[in-house]
């Protein structure tokens, strides 16, 4: 790349399902995004798509500096079934110095190994889909992200008990520990919620607390 890439550019290497859809994401966002991948039908398909799309071994540190990579803040390995490939790639950015390091796991022993060469974050892609997709089945709420810690977001709709009322009335923090960030109504724009807001019969709320508390308020609804 001939000039110096944005503070907040990324550079995405392997450009499957996951890494395809972190880079579309990336770019959709307004980051100047670097995409990398060793095949040329795939580079070929998101040349429009991408600020820079190119066809390259990764897993080879001297190929990357070549191709400015270590003049981004941030890289993401999406890698999917080449194990070999994908820990070669995370131990090449390592040697670049790249100072933030997501990397794609396959399994507890390949995240492993990726921590240990040096990714800074390990994402197991299935494993969080399959345990978003459990609190959904086993739940009332309509969409739910588990975050570090045990503190999850989910949205669910408002109780037939709390309905005509403002959070302030309802108390929710105080009854059962989560706080209420946001509220959808059909046909309208989100909204942030505020104490003074007056929650509707069919309104969405967006709330946050620990995941037993977000799954317990979901439960009243």
């Amino acid at each position: 790349m001939a000039r110096q890439p944005s503070d907040d550019a990324v550079v995405v290497i392997g450009l499957g399902r996951f890494g395809g859809a972190v880079a579309q994401s990336l770019a959709e966002l307004g980051h100047e995004v670097l995409g990398i991948d060793e095949s040329a039908e795939i580079v070929q398909s998101w040349a429009q798509r991408l600020t820079h799309v190119v066809q390259a071994d990764t897993t080879d540190s001297e190929t990357l500096r070549r191709l400015g990579v270590q003049d981004f803040p941030r890289a993401v390995v999406g890698i999917g079934t080449d194990i070999e490939a994908s820990v070669l790639t995370v131990l090449a950015l390592t040697e670049l110095g790249i100072a933030d390091i997501w990397a794609k796991a396959l399994g507890p022993k390949h995240g492993r190994i990726l921590e240990r060469t040096g990714a800074h974050h390990v994402i197991y892609p299935e494993a969080e889909m399959g345990r978003r997709v459990a609190h959904l089945v086993a739940s009332k709420m309509i969409d739910f992200m588990e975050l570090d810690d045990g503190v999850a977001i989910g949205k669910t709709r408002v109780p037939v008990t709390e309905a005509g009322r403002t959070l302030a009335e309802c108390a929710l923090r105080k009854r059962y520990g989560v706080t209420v960030v946001g509220v959808k109504r059909p046909g309208r724009e989100f909204v942030h919620a505020t104490p003074e807001t007056v929650l509707e019969a069919g309104d969405l709320l967006v709330i946050s607390g620990t995941t037993r508390q977000v799954e317990a308020f979901a439960a009243v609804t």
